[in-house]
């Protein structure tokens, strides 16, 4: 009989464990992840009452791909492009609640006397709550579809790239044995760096690579090529001294931005489960119960601080970015746990061997206990607000709910903001490409060409010549490309004050250009050569070739951004609009329109266009809200709502039937499109829309109301709010702001 590896005895060992437990804990309706944490405990040396694995080295490498896979998946669900569209208040409350438990983590690991590297790694293991337990308990709780939880999802999204950032930082840390100064901001601008780099070269290439490759790409194949992009990203990721799981997430980041994201995040969930139920065990494996008794006093004192902490600093977050007390004190209930990132970066200090043994048990114990907790803290919620409603004193409850009022009217940017963020992305991105082009002649392209050209001073001429070749374009852009926007034209045309600052931020990007050229030069020649090299270059890019450039460059613009929105535009195509893609606008009668002369319920465009009139300007005055009854005459003006193609349909009824012409004005300056919410503020709950009095109050008309992840669209006068619900109100800007955003 041939003799089996041990690896394999130990898997079916790991496996048949983590399927037996894993059965049970779904039977409990638990968490699995908890399931395969015991089956670690139960295959690893602190119990001998049934067979133990005895190859933990091998079991280690399948645990080490396990975290890959995981990542990966997380950054396939991920996208950075959900990041940019979180929010302030998502972003606000990640902040307070990661920065005040990191610091709530270092102070307690020193008051209990651990190490300084100790302390760092505890702050990074409670700062981060656990997706996972909290998608599950939302699932089973029916939560999903409250308005709370999109703060939560939001805070999330933040909470993982934190989390991602802080494995490197802590790598670093560790290595160098300097957690502050220069090597920590050097570590942040590094890591900055490539996963800028990373990300922009990863989106112009990729997605046009699967596209052109799309007839051979069945599963199989995606998967096969899903997976060694993965492995490639993460071998490149570890070339330039970041971890293996930073680049599997960076991977499945920029896949999730294809129209192959969904698929391959389906494809790869067996993968992820299979593997990450290895790593799991694995980490029951390591808890040592003895050392775990030993230090159930810190256990119980961390599990205090997380349920506690992160509901205080969470709700704290949330009401500062202007949601509601009862909003904030669910989204506070919710983060209350840790889990499967905090074992990751557990399981780095452990790999560094920089972490004492007892911290590992520790975040374990503190995990088991907090999963078990939320489903109950979820249901604090309500009875923590209505508590905090009649015992708080009433001069404070009017303080915040003036203050998450105020917070949620909205504010116009300001045109400066506007300016510097495009002058911002535009220094950031070419910076970034340009200095990556650098590097790699550097340190890729002249060893290159040095293997095959002797000549020491022709090799380097060749890989100048390459390198600027390549730079030209995007030393364009960064020097030439023209920033088309409104704001800008408005501040320069606006002021003769505002002119000396944008004629700096101009300056400022040639300034950075020429930099850029002369580093490029300084890599091989004396400096002398370097400067008058720098003036050629730019007279060639900026002046003979700029319309070639131009071009040039446009085209690599174009071929990015419709790679970057390539998902989006995909599933615009296979989808039809949705009630709320609507706009206000105001179209005026032509005289000879088929309407001329008949009611509104003659009409009946609201239930045929799905167009709903929100007033009717006629001579010197206003019918806000119109009545069925209410007719249409000459040269009205129809302050009308719906979506583009039911606007293109209206159209065509208020023209000259004769020649065609209307007339179309685009933005009421009285009349909007609010979005309100069924809450304590507006106290509309379990009113109907008539008893609301709503019209009446804004000269409005409610269009829309989302339920629960449903919506109701032109509701009849019956409907009855329900708490949380979200309104869409076509009406009076003042009327309403006086009655309900006060």
């Amino acid at each position: 009989m041939n003799h089996l590896p041990d690896i394999i005895i130990d898997l079916a060992l790991i496996l048949g464990a983590a399927g037996i437990t894993s059965i049970i804990f779904r039977w409990l309706k638990q968490p699995l992840v908890l399931g395969y944490i015991l089956s670690g405990f139960l295959v690893g040396p602190a119990v001998s009452l049934i067979p133990t694995v005895s190859d933990t080295d091998g079991v280690k490498v399948w645990a080490d791909i396990g975290v890959i896979f995981l990542l990966f998946a997380l950054g396939l669900e991920f996208s950075f492009k959900k990041l940019a569209k979180v929010g302030a208040a998502a972003g606000l409350t990640a902040a307070v609640e990661i920065s005040a438990m990191l610091l709530l983590g270092y102070i307690t690991g020193q008051a209990l006397g651990w190490s300084v590297i100790d302390s760092v790694y505890l702050g990074g293991i409670i700062a981060i709550s656990s997706t996972t337990i909290i998608f599950r308990a939302f699932d089973e709780l029916g939560l999903k579809s409250r308005q709370f939880t999109s703060l939560v999802f939001g805070v999330l999204i933040v909470e993982d790239l934190v989390a991602i950032v802080m494995m490197v930082l802590l790598s670093t840390a560790a290595i160098s044995r300097d957690i502050e100064g220069t090597t920590m901001l050097m570590a942040v601008g590094r890591l900055l760096f490539f996963l800028t780099l990373w990300f922009l070269v990863g989106i112009f290439l990729l997605p046009t690579l699967l596209k052109r490759t799309a007839k051979w790409l069945g599963n199989e194949t995606l998967l096969v090529a899903a997976v060694g992009l993965c492995l490639g990203m993460v071998a490149l990721a570890a070339s330039v001294g970041f971890s293996s799981a930073l680049g599997a997430f960076m991977m499945g980041s920029i896949l999730s931005e294809t129209i192959y994201g969904e698929r391959i995040e389906t494809l790869i969930k067996p993968v992820k489960h299979l593997f990450g139920a290895v790593f799991f065990v694995s980490v029951g494996m390591l808890i040592n119960p003895e050392l775990l008794w030993q230090h159930i006093g810190p256990v119980l004192l961390l599990t205090v601080l997380v349920i506690t902490g992160k509901l205080i600093f969470v709700s704290a977050g949330s009401l500062l970015a202007g949601r509601s007390l009862k909003q904030s004190l669910e989204a506070g209930t919710s983060m209350t746990q840790i889990g499967e990132f905090s074992f990751i970066i557990a399981t780095v200090g452990i790999s560094l061997q920089v972490t004492a043994d007892y911290l590992y048990p520790i975040a374990v114990g503190v995990s088991v206990i907090t999963t078990f907790t939320t489903p109950y803290m979820m249901q604090l919620a309500k009875p923590l607000n209505n508590w905090m409603q009649q015992h708080m004193p009433r001069r404070w409850l009017l303080r915040v709910e003036k203050y998450t009022a105020g917070s949620q009217t909205l504010r116009s940017e300001s045109h400066w903001n506007v300016v510097f963020r495009s002058y911002g992305q535009v220094i950031i991105i070419h910076t970034v490409i340009c200095i990556g082009i650098i590097l790699g002649s550097r340190y890729y392209l002249k060893p290159f060409l040095g293997q095959w050209i002797d000549n020491n001073a022709l090799s380097s001429t060749v890989a100048v010549l390459i390198s600027l070749l390549t730079m030209a374009p995007f030393v364009w852009g960064l020097a030439a490309k023209k920033i088309q926007s409104i704001s800008y034209k408005a501040l320069w045309l606006d002021s003769k004050y505002n002119r000396g600052p944008l004629v700096m931020l101009e300056a400022l990007r040639n300034v950075v250009a020429v930099l850029l050229i002369g580093i490029m030069l300084g890599q091989y020649f004396p400096l002398w050569l370097s400067l008058l090299g720098t003036v050629v270059v730019l007279l060639v890019v900026l002046l003979i070739f700029r319309q070639r450039l131009k071009k040039f460059y446009d085209r690599i613009e174009e071929r990015f951004l419709h790679n970057l929105n390539q998902r989006e535009l995909h599933a615009v195509k296979h989808r039809s609009l949705t009630p709320w893609d609507t706009h206000l606008s105001e179209i005026t009668v032509s005289p000879n329109a088929t309407i001329v002369g008949a009611s509104l319920e003659e009409l009946r465009i609201r239930q045929k266009l799905g167009i709903n009139i929100a007033y009717i300007e006629r001579g010197g005055r206003t019918i806000f809200a119109p009545k069925k009854f209410d007719r249409v005459f000459p040269f009205d003006v129809l302050g009308a709502i719906g979506t583009d193609s039911g606007m293109q349909e209206f159209a065509l009824l208020v023209q000259d039937k004769h020649n065609g012409t209307t007339e179309e004005q685009h933005g009421a300056e009285q009349m909007v499109l609010e979005k309100l919410q069924v809450d304590e503020r507006t106290q509309l709950k379990g009113l109907s829309i008539s008893q609301s009095n709503i019209r009446e109050k804004t000269d409005g008309l409610v269009v829309g109301i989302e339920r629960k992840g449903k919506r109701i669209l032109n509701p009849s006068s019956s409907t009855i709010f329900e708490w949380d619900d979200i309104i869409w109100l076509v009406g009076n800007r003042k009327k309403i702001a006086e009655h309900y955003l006060h």
